[in-house]
């Protein structure tokens, strides 16, 4: 098979890709098309059928295995697969791992360096919280390792939550180090807990799609919940320190139009949005790139930066 990453504009080719989405759409001209979306484990392209009744387009679903034949094409600088035919795969003619997009990086390596910052947060409540659900609750464990931290733009692939939370983990304690106000234990644990909702907010692979509690309720709202009930297990746990976690997770996004309830009122808040940003940020960056390899141009413009994005040259 192709892989996706490997794909290049003016490939002519056939292969096998999981159906992630399939909708049908209309053209300005009011003629029908079907929108596509096809993943392996190296990410998700967007594919169009142009002539969805022409013979040689079988019939097929979302989260189908299918073979298609076309060609790679751009359009407002991403790639883009225009299919002409397709057809539905048979059971034994895929191996489901080849389309489940996994993080390059060892699961357990990442998850025992997190463990490593568990171990640095001293205030004993805010260690038995955190202890609670990374290295106690098997359940929460499996599924924190196996989630992705986003439906797409950055980090949406098995291990993404835990990579994600790592390098946000990351620069919260090197924050704490620079900045000695900065209370370690509070954002270290804001840190990890962020964006915990997401395991209620999307829903496993492969659908890796956002659950009706996810669109009704949204992943902050959630994760402040989990802390919640899990808090009220723990016999005087102190009210106050309660709140700031919460706080801290409730203004993460920094902004109320970016999704958070409150605006950040600690300095924890603020570095913690500062951390998740940044992270969400590069990594964002970090699959453009991989998905224009050998260009040096222009990469076309990135809703989440607001800007057209270029690879800096080589010096």
């Amino acid at each position: 098979m192709r892989y996706i990453e490997t794909l290049h504009e003016g490939d002519r080719i056939t292969s096998v890709y999981m159906c992630k989405q399939k909708s049908s759409a209309t053209t300005k001209t009011g003629k029908s098309y079907e929108n596509v979306i096809i993943q392996d484990k190296t990410g998700c392209m967007d594919a169009k059928i142009w002539e969805p009744n022409s013979s040689g387009i079988d019939d097929f679903d979302a989260l189908d295995y299918i073979e298609i034949s076309g060609d790679v094409t751009s359009f407002n600088g991403m790639l883009q697969f225009n299919i002409r035919r397709v057809r539905r795969c048979g059971e034994g003619e895929y191996d489901p791992k080849d389309f489940l997009p996994s993080s390059k990086r060892d699961v357990e390596e990442m998850y025992a360096e997190l463990l490593g910052y568990v171990k640095k947060i001293n205030n004993p409540y805010i260690a038995k919280l955190v202890r609670s659900f990374f290295v106690e609750d098997e359940e929460f464990v499996k599924a924190f390792k196996f989630h992705s931290a986003a439906k797409s733009v950055h980090h949406g692939f098995i291990g993404g939550l835990l990579e994600h939370t790592l390098g946000v983990t990351k620069l919260c304690d090197f924050y704490a180090d620079t900045y000695p106000v900065i209370n370690r234990d509070l954002i270290l644990a804001a840190a990890m807990f962020h964006d915990m909702g997401k395991l209620r907010e999307i829903s496993t692979f492969p659908e890796n799609d956002y659950t009706d509690d996810g669109n009704l309720l949204g992943h902050i709202v959630m994760g402040v919940e989990m802390i919640g009930e899990r808090i009220r297990t723990i016999d005087g746990f102190p009210p106050k320190v309660a709140s700031e976690l919460k706080h801290c997770i409730l203004a993460h996004h920094g902004e109320y139009e970016y999704g958070s309830p409150k605006k950040p009122a600690l300095i924890e808040a603020l570095a913690l949005n500062f951390a998740d940003n940044l992270d969400a940020k590069m990594e964002t960056l970090t699959e453009i790139f991989a998905a224009n390899e050998g260009k040096s141009e222009w990469l076309g413009f990135n809703r989440l930066l607001d800007s057209n994005i270029r690879r800096t040259s080589d010096n």
